[in-house]
Formats: C-alpha cells, structure tokens, sequence
C-alpha cells in the first residue's frame, strides 16, 4: 500500500484551490460506536439488493451468491438497510460488550 505524500500547505497549494488527494473515510473505522447492527435471514432474502443500494456509508456489498452483508469496521447502525428492505429480512441486533 502506497504512503500517503505530506500535506503541501497552503502556500504551496496551486490556484483555483484544488484538492490534490481526495478524502476517504476508509482511513477512520468507524464502527466501534455504532449501538446496534444488521442482520439478515438469508431464508427470506431475494437478493435484491436494495439495503447496498441505500446504505449511506456504502458497507453494505453482495457476497458471490448475492447474499448482503456488513462491514461493520464501517457500519454505524443507521438502520436505513432495515427500512429499505423489501422482504423485511433485515433487523438490527443489539451490540454486546
């Protein structure tokens, strides 16, 4: 993995206020503050993929079988996958410590 180069500062940086690398939020877990997170019936599911298509943070992928799941390094327990889904296979699980 390449390292990121220092910042230029703001004197260095061209006209026009260009933005030489974009942001990531891959750079910040930020799942380990989330309250609750998805689950899914996978008896229910029909692969639809409408909990990826809304999931804000985009944590949400299909396995090779199609099947959603979470990574929840990302996931911040918003519950927008739960009230997209059509089948209602999704619910939000309590975390434990």
């Amino acid at each position: 993995m390449a390292q990121l180069s220092a910042r230029p500062a703001w004197t260095e940086l061209p006209y026009g206020s260009s933005i030489p690398e974009p942001g990531t939020a891959r750079n910040c877990k930020t799942g380990t503050w989330r309250s609750a997170r998805p689950e899914w019936s996978h008896a229910e599911c029909v692969r639809c993929g409408v909990c990826v298509l809304f999931c804000p943070e985009g944590c949400l992928a299909l396995d090779l079988r199609g099947y959603p799941g979470a990574d929840l390094d990302y996931c911040k327990g918003c519950g927008i996958c739960v009230h997209e889904c059509v089948t209602g296979c999704i619910r939000m699980v309590d975390e434990v410590e």
